[in-house]
């Protein structure tokens, strides 16, 4: 039993190479083409082209490892099949879940790699993509700034920031309003705030606070008042990361700091967050439709398996990309939009394998 593991393993290493190098290549291919035209216009050199393209590699890898594995799996469960050694394995007695063995071992693997790459080397690469991005747009502007932030503070306080730097610095025309129930009552304007880390407050130059105490109204200025937030100075820096160059930990720190500081709209970045752990498990998950699938002998050969394999992955991907965006627009609850998708493929796997052994 362990030559045959070893035999299936092998084909399955090699088909999953080899189609993992071809969709990389045809993505590279397709996006090529879609920007030839801006990449001569910006006269960018071929290093700088080819590293743009490896830095998209990883990400590009985990959207295709699905399709790859799947159709590694029909490809080799397949050949097995129309060559009439599927039979003759199955007439000595291995069983659907031995014969899937080396299949769930190559699908452990991929999915190892995988989550590897959805939360740590595919944000980095992202990262230096974005950074490429930027210094290739001759258009961007350093110093374009935030406008009109509103963040909810804990004990019913709303601080509204004017203007902010893309790096997080400079906060300016900055007010917080400070409510009981629906009542203002004190509200603080200052021309800037900055952070001191001794302290661990924000001190507010310029200040002048209205308090509001029944009919009667008080007002003070100070030239530098001190106020504790919940709002950090990592919270306004990371304000501009994008989720993509992000990793897991990153990531899971920015959710909760947003969270506690009062930041409303998260649903994308929690989405997302899930997503990196959801979306390697789907390179498993698939093998278990993929073998099952093809046990047994169809007609239409190699063009009926890659067509199948071709609408069972883009389907998978039209409904990630499809649920994902009801989860970012607060219409789904952010996790179960992340793993909707695994489950419903799950489920689709079991009746799929229960077929083929009954």
């Amino acid at each position: 039993m362990k030559i045959l593991d070893r035999y299936i393993f092998r084909q399955f290493a090699k088909a999953f190479l080899f189609s993992s190098i071809a969709f990389i290549s045809l993505f590279i291919l397709i996006n090529m083409v879609e920007n030839l035209d801006e990449f001569m216009d910006r006269h960018l050199a071929l290093s700088e082209i080819a590293r743009y393209y490896l830095l998209s590699i990883p990400a590009t890898l985990l959207i295709t490892s699905p399709i790859s594995a799947l159709l590694s799996s029909i490809l080799v469960s397949g050949r097995l099949s129309f060559s009439s050694e599927l039979p003759a394995i199955r007439s000595a007695g291995v069983s659907m879940l031995q014969l899937m063995k080396p299949f769930v071992t190559g699908g452990i693997l991929i999915c190892s790699i995988n989550l590897l790459n959805a939360c740590w080397i595919a944000p980095a690469s992202f990262s230096g993509k974005n950074n490429l991005e930027q210094q290739f747009n001759k258009n961007t502007s350093h110093q374009k700034k935030n406008h009109n932030i509103h963040i909810l503070e804990p004990g019913n306080r709303i601080v509204s920031i004017g203007t902010l730097d893309l790096d997080g610095s400079n906060p300016s025309v900055v007010s917080i309003e400070e409510f009981s129930g629906a009542h203002l009552r004190s509200r603080t304007d200052a021309d800037s705030m900055h952070y001191d880390p001794a302290g661990k407050v924000w001190i507010m130059q310029n200040a002048s606070t209205r308090s509001f105490s029944g009919k009667s109204e008080e007002f003070s200025v100070l030239a530098e008042k001190p106020v504790k937030l919940a709002l950090s100075p990592h919270s306004l820096k990371e304000l501009n990361l994008q989720a993509d160059e992000m990793d897991i930990i990153t990531h899971y720190r920015y959710l909760a700091e947003k969270q506690l500081s009062g930041f409303s709209g998260l649903e994308r970045a929690m989405v997302k967050f899930h997503n990196k752990l959801a979306m390697p498990l789907a390179s498993l998950i698939i093998i278990f439709i993929g073998v099952p699938l093809s046990a047994k002998k169809k007609q239409g050969g190699l063009a009926s398996e890659i067509g199948i394999t071709l609408f069972i992955g883009f389907l998978y991907l039209g409904l990630q990309r499809t649920i994902a965006i009801a989860g970012y627009q607060g219409v789904m609850n952010p996790m179960l939009a992340a793993w909707l998708p695994n489950i419903l493929f799950i489920a689709i796997s079991y009746v799929i394998y229960k077929t083929a052994i009954d």
